[in-house]
């Protein structure tokens, strides 16, 4: 019997050495990246739930930024348990606070944003340069996920790009899978390069936040953006005017 979600991300992480982790993440400008370290049985699951989602997938262009498709929270919480389960793993909570030494928590169950997955299925699929901008009150953390790789795209990040003391840094990562990134929203300048002809790239992001507070400009601004870049309107302002009746 395979142990649960929680069980194995514990015991997962439990392999790493939390002090040099936690070096190498402030050393990079709260920066971090794990080669394959969740193991593959949570991988299987995990991306069974990619296919189970997949006929979900909102598809959206903007020209000169992004192409690409997504999958939100809301699907996610209701159709993949295992990577719900990844998401609000106590261990893995533990693991991004005693990391970052912030107090993070699951963003509100509002924001689709919070647990997603990102589809790069056709030709010139990709994201241009861009930070991971938070509209809460407090910081927010950004955790990638590898899922599924294959394919010649490459996540690019540019390391202390805001320090005036520090040389620029150009990393430029398959995200295989199991890999976990794990970052400052606010800080990594980062862009996904063009898929190619017959590839595919699919990642798991998770979101973090210190204070889950949002005035209502950042409100709006944040539906918007998510509205018109990721999800839909109907996926995002139908939905929460459900929510309100």
């Amino acid at each position: 019997m395979l142990p649960s979600v929680a069980d194995g991300v514990s015991h997962a992480l439990e392999t790493l050495d939390l002090d040099a982790v936690r070096a190498t993440y402030w050393e990079q400008d709260e920066f971090l990246v794990l080669e394959r370290v969740l193991p593959d049985h949570l991988v299987t699951r995990f991306v069974a739930e990619v296919e189970r989602v997949r006929p979900s997938v909102h598809r959206n262009y903007l020209p000169k930024h992004k192409k690409g498709g997504s999958v939100s929270f809301h699907t996610l919480a209701a159709e993949a348990p295992a990577i719900l389960g990844l998401y609000r793993a106590p261990a893995f909570l533990d693991f991004v606070r005693a990391v970052t030494g912030r107090s993070v928590q699951p963003c509100p169950e509002r924001d689709p944003h919070g647990c997603a997955l990102y589809f790069y299925t056709e030709p010139s699929d990709h994201i241009g340069f861009h930070y991971d901008t938070s509209y809460y009150t407090g910081l927010r953390y950004t955790v990638l996920v590898g899922l599924i790789e294959r394919s010649s795209s490459r996540l690019v990040c540019q390391l202390y790009r805001k320090d005036p003391t520090r040389a620029m840094v150009e990393h430029s990562l398959a995200t295989d899978p199991g890999t976990v990134v794990l970052f400052n929203g606010d800080k990594l300048w980062h862009a996904i390069t063009p898929l190619g002809e017959g590839e595919e790239r699919v990642s798991l992001t998770l979101e973090y936040v210190t204070d889950s507070r949002m005035g209502r400009v950042g409100r709006l601004v944040s539906d918007m953006k998510d509205a018109v870049a990721y999800f839909g309107f109907r996926s995002v302002f139908a939905r929460r005017a459900g929510r309100t009746r």
